[in-house]
């Protein structure tokens, strides 16, 4: 870039920096902007369009357009192009506007005048804003110093959007983080909460977009990358035993760091006159964009490393650490692009509620939030840049919905239904103690799932029967290396202790698919679901699998010990897991340790394959408990971690029932005992076909016990069982809405 080019640009900077000073209101400061880009660059016309909801851009200002069509001009994001430019996040540069496909004429601006057109986005951290615009009655191109200069000054116009420095009259001018916002996001830990944001990574804020002194502004960004290189070495130096995905994002974080490509840019933003954290904002900015279009997934995760990288380096810049002072509110509703399960475990049962940008059902922190009953609502789009610290925030979970700010009428509506709940809660707690027995003479056991020791506290107060999972991988996913077998034995000996009479069913480690510990080499596989992952790890590396079944048989130190293998697929790896199993115990005789005084040994039936396994199978296992989740996904091929298939086919299914029936018959032809252990066990509806089905043993959440045995105590077996069978009888693809109707007419 030319020398003069860059003086132009920083005087054009230093102009807008004087009108950002300046106290006038914000149309006012829009128009002057329009006329000082208009000025600097030579062009008849200079238009800000500014979003005025998700999907419809607004005339806010302009210089060389009919002024009667401020405010009045609209468009959706893809519309003519102006839309175009904001609904890519990319430049659009012609010398013939009206002939570009998707160009719309609109009168009431009088644009037909003009033929040149640029258009850039007004962008900030991947969030749209606007589009800034020059037009020319020349035909020509603009240069590529014309567009980066341009794209320089629409980073500071966004800068400035978020400082509310246009606030105005219309809702294109509205003061941002102050209105109530609605998103939609996905479902990952049923239940709803009211609170107060707590960002995990409260927002950097660029207060002073335009440098003075570009040679001083270099030096800084220079001597913070200095810093950072070697912050990220240090990281390696201390960890020389790494051979993991820890390492390798560290790895990419240098190599990051190093690029001279991202170093150059940021110098050159800064030749135009930026400060030194506004071209790091700035070329983050540009990473996120790139982040919604680029299709293939190891890309995006190289995106989210630089994104994080620069995240690091403009808290060095702006002295903004992720400790700001501020106190965790007392009903925090935790925020964030996404987290680990170790750093939501350090915030523990004080959240109210979780809500992230990212996530997927099958995450970490999913299996996390679950253990702990907090209400998770993932894919939340735009969360961390519309939140701040200490908005009211209301989390609907069950219906994956999050209200920021909301207005009176939302919160007190919010409030009642929680007040609902919370009736309902008495009214769960006043049958705690009593059995789950149909109005048939049918007794079904309730189980809860756990896999934390803070999970145990629920279990007299949820009125649950025993554990009937306790998920062990927990304790190895919020770790960064592999537990001794002694922190190990202590720990199931005080899960044993907590629940002092019932019983404790432990699965052995279930990682693989999407549970990939820390320190674990991931398997580059296709489909990691079907891959190696559960029983097949344990089997094909039965290092940690001796050594953990080794810590479950001195917890129990002479009382009952039941264990149950995972993803079991066929008769011949569950004899050879409890083969394994037997030989410890006999290792241990040997030794002279204390033996469990009964030993039970089970499987999870998640494949469709073991529900045919031959007899032996079913007589072998001590215990049968059916893997809902994972069996449900691999019944309809819909992979429960894809939104768009996912819902798709329902649990009351009667091919799904049919098929849980005949597995209800095969382990009644051995007297193998059998359980449903998932997500849908804790759903009432769900919860009493399964009874009608046979099931007479349900694990699920603490917080599902009430609710299912409510309703499991309102009704005849017998009689739900008669309406399944006509249902199916009938041709009914699913018994939801039979099995509705018929306890909508029986109260």
């Amino acid at each position: 870039m030319a020398q003069g080019s860059e003086t132009e640009s920083r005087k054009l900077l230093s102009r807008l920096q004087a009108v950002m000073a300046d106290a006038a209101a914000g149309q006012e400061r829009l128009d002057r902007i329009t006329h000082l880009i208009a000025d600097s660059m030579g062009t008849e016309v200079c238009s800000i369009y500014l979003l005025r909801d998700g999907d419809t851009l607004e005339l806010c200002a302009t210089q060389g357009l009919a002024q009667e069509a401020v405010h009045v001009t609209r468009m959706r994001l893809g519309e003519g192009l102006v839309g175009r430019v904001a609904k890519r996040a990319q430049p659009l540069n012609t010398a013939n506007a009206p002939a570009e496909r998707g160009f719309r004429y609109m009168p009431e601006t009088g644009e037909e005048r003009f033929s040149s057109f640029l258009g850039v986005p007004i962008q900030r951290l991947g969030e749209r804003l606007g589009v800034l615009v020059v037009q020319s009655k020349d035909a020509r191109e603009f240069s590529d110093d014309e567009i980066y200069a341009l794209e320089v000054v629409a980073m500071v116009i966004a800068e400035m959007t978020e400082l509310g420095a246009f606030v105005g009259e219309g809702q294109a001018m509205r003061a941002r983080h102050q209105q109530q916002v609605m998103l939609r996001g996905g479902c990952a830990q049923e239940g709803a909460a009211m609170g107060h944001v707590w960002l995990h990574e409260p927002r950097v804020l660029v207060t002073k977009p335009v440098a003075d002194d570009p040679e001083a502004e270099l030096t800084r960004l220079r001597e913070a990358v200095d810093l950072l290189r070697a912050d990220i070495d240090q990281m390696l130096d201390r960890a020389p035993t790494w051979e993991t995905e820890q390492r390798e994002v560290i790895e990419a974080y240098r190599m990051f760091a190093q690029s001279r490509g991202w170093m150059r840019r940021m110098e050159e933003d800064i030749a135009l006159g930026l400060s030194a954290e506004a071209a790091v904002e700035k070329e983050q900015s540009i990473a996120r964009a790139r982040m919604e279009t680029v299709p293939d997934a190891y890309l995006r995760d190289r995106l989210h490393d630089l994104d994080d990288l620069s995240n690091r380096l403009l808290r060095r810049l702006t002295g903004q650490g992720r400790d700001t002072g501020a106190d965790l509110p007392d009903d925090p509703i935790l925020v964030a692009r996404n987290i680990g399960p170790a750093e939501l475990l350090d915030y523990g049962r004080r959240l109210r509620g979780v809500v992230l940008e990212e996530g997927s059902v099958g995450s970490h922190a999913a299996i996390v939030a679950r253990a702990l009953a907090i209400p998770l609502v993932i894919n939340a789009t735009r969360i961390t840049t519309e939140a701040l610290n200490g908005d009211p925030i209301l989390v609907d979970a069950d219906q994956g919905i999050v209200h920021l700010r909301p207005e009176d009428t939302v919160a007190s509506a919010f409030r009642d239904k929680m007040a609902m709940q919370a009736a309902a809660q008495e009214r769960y707690a006043s049958i705690r103690d009593k059995p789950a027995r149909a109005t048939c003479g049918t007794i079904v056991s309730l189980q809860m799932n756990a896999g934390l020791m803070a999970d145990l506290p629920s279990l007299p107060s949820s009125g649950a029967d025993g554990v009937g999972l306790f998920r062990t991988e927990l304790q190895f996913l919020t770790r960064n290396k592999v537990p001794r077998r002694g922190e190990l034995a202590a720990l199931y000996a005080r899960v044993m202790d907590a629940a002092g009479e019932k019983k404790v069913v432990f699965r052995t480690l279930d990682i693989g698919s999407d549970k990939v510990l820390p320190y674990m080499k991931r398997q580059d596989e296709p489909n990691p679901a079907l891959g190696w992952r559960a029983i097949r790890v344990g089997l094909d590396k039965p290092g940690v699998m001796r050594m953990q079944l080794q810590a479950l048989i001195r917890a129990a130190a002479g009382r009952p010990l039941s264990v149950m293998f995972p993803f079991i697929a066929q008769l011949e790896e569950f004899t050879r897991a409890r083969d394994h199993l037997l030989r410890e115990i006999d290792r241990e005789a040997a030794l002279g340790r204390a033996l469990p005084d009964r030993l039970e040994i089970g499987a999870m039936l998640e494949t469709p394959s073991l529900a045919f396994a031959p007899r032996r199978f079913f007589e072998l296992a001590d215990f049968i408990s059916i893997g809902g989740n994972d069996l449900k996904q691999f019944f309809f091929a819909a992979d429960r971690e894809n939104e768009r298939v996912r819902r798709r086919y329902d649990t009351l299914n009667v091919s799904f029932l049919s098929f849980i029936e005949q597995i209800v018959g095969r382990c009644a032809e051995t007297g193998t005992p059998l359980s449903f252990c998932g997500e849908d066990a804790g759903r009432p509806v769900e919860a009493v076909c399964f009874a009608a089905m046979g099931l007479r043993s349900l694990s699920m959440r603490p917080a599902s016990i009430g609710p299912v045995k409510s309703l499991l105590r309102r009704v005849n077996l017998d009689e739900v069982k008669t309406v399944i069978q006509t249902a199916r009888n009938d041709g009914e693809q699913s018994v939801r809405g039979p099995v509705m109707d018929w306890l909508r007419a029986n109260g």
